[in-house]
């Protein structure tokens, strides 16, 4: 013990332990930066790290390992900066409340995260933000739909739970030329599949609960921007509405990153073997992966996931309502639960759960039918996973309910 610390009592030392300097090697994994205050030597500095994001102060503000995340997401995507949110909402949220007055405007695409759809209602009706809805495939809809006062364009890479895929260069080629920033949810397709940035957008959203983490443990959002002003203009919003990642939920996040490439490899490939199957069996109506050459935008996704077109599989019951919540609680192998991304597969009835908020005009006009599942392909052995729906498709009503068809 040193001379400074000889004469200090118990109650001292338990609150000031030693500190073992790293030296001569390096971590191999990210170390974890728990603590959420940071201590200075003089007033001066601790002064001037209030104005610089590279210096940590308070993890609010910022914080070494949920930095590392939002470098390595950063990094991934192509973007210039990004941060990291304590949801895929607070991302939304962060992003839509940091760019947004009232009186603005929003296109957004028809068929999104109902989530995102419950936002923009009540951003229409509290802040008096205009929203106008468009397909997301027919670039002449965007242009019609610019006004003066669009701040906005919002798609989705591909969309929850329809599966379809927009058109990301033609629509954003669009909004840019009118001076209008874009904004992409690529949660479905992960950087693995597809580079929002490459093709133009200007701010990249994830839900890093899904793929990016990939093991249900984590709840987490990440907003990436291509450009290094505007992470700057929606930074100083972010620190204020203190919607921030826990350091630990950062640190399982980047753990989940290093094996994501294995995970949407092999869970983009079952998905497409899994929708095949599906599209021949009699209980089902229709099926949509963006894989399926059937799919309205398989020449797209050709172009935009030459990787895979992701492990989400979407597909209606021919049984309707009441046959979507019998297959969901049928399964067996699979779990009825509201998220994705998972090395388990997990399913569930939109209508009745993620887009519970829509209405029967929205679900139709969104593409969701009253007896859709989706599907978030794992891991497993996809024959394991035939057999299980296989047998839960043997117990599901086919004839359809007359009132919800």
């Amino acid at each position: 013990m040193s001379d400074d610390t000889a004469a200090l009592r118990p109650e001292t030392l338990a609150v000031h332990p030693p500190r073992v300097p790293v030296t001569g090697s390096t971590p191999l994994g990210v170390p974890l930066h728990q603590g959420h205050v940071f201590s200075f030597d003089s007033a001066d500095a601790m002064a001037d790290a209030f104005d610089s994001p590279g210096t940590f102060v308070y993890s609010r503000l910022g914080n070494p390992t949920v930095r590392t995340l939002e470098d390595a997401v950063a990094r991934l995507e192509g973007g210039a900066a990004a941060l990291s949110y304590a949801s895929g909402m607070g991302a939304i949220n962060g992003l839509l409340l940091g760019l947004l007055s009232a009186g603005d405007h929003v296109i957004a695409q028809r068929c999104l995260y109902g989530g995102t759809y419950a936002l923009l209602t009540d951003l229409a009706a509290r802040r008096g933000i205009g929203v106008t809805y468009v397909s997301g495939t027919d670039p002449e809809e965007v242009r019609r739909a610019l006004r003066p006062e669009t701040r906005l364009l919002y798609l989705e890479t591909i969309a929850n739970p329809t599966t379809r895929v927009c058109d990301l260069p033609a629509l954003i080629a669009v909004a840019a030329e009118a001076g209008v920033p874009s904004a992409v949810d690529n949660t479905f397709a992960s950087p693995l599949l597809c580079r929002p940035i490459e093709h133009g957008a200007d701010v990249v959203i994830h839900s890093a609960t899904k793929y990016l983490s990939g093991h249900a443990d984590v709840l987490g959002g990440v907003a990436v921007f291509a450009d290094a002003g505007l992470y700057d203009r929606i930074r100083h919003y972010a620190v204020e509405q203190g919607a921030v990642t826990d350091p630990f939920a950062a640190w399982l996040t980047l753990r989940g990153l290093q094996t994501m490439p294995l995970r949407v490899e092999r869970q983009s490939a079952t998905a497409a073997d899994l929708a095949g199957r599906l599209a021949a069996h009699a209980a089902v109506a229709a099926v949509r992966h963006p894989a399926l050459a059937g799919h309205p935008d398989h020449a797209v996704a050709r172009r935009l996931l030459p990787r895979g077109g992701g492990g989400v599989v979407s597909f209606d019951l021919a049984g309707g309502r009441e046959a979507g919540r019998a297959f969901v609680e049928a399964v067996r192998l699979a779990a009825l639960t509201a998220s994705l991304g998972d090395v388990k597969t997990l399913v569930m009835h939109p209508a009745s759960t993620s887009h519970r908020q829509l209405d029967a005009a929205a679900l139709d006009a969104a593409g969701i039918g009253q007896g859709t599942v989706r599907m978030s392909v794992g891991v497993e052995h996809v024959d394991d996973l035939w057999a299980d729906l296989e047998q839960a498709l043997a117990r599901t009503p086919v004839d359809p309910d007359p009132v919800n068809p």
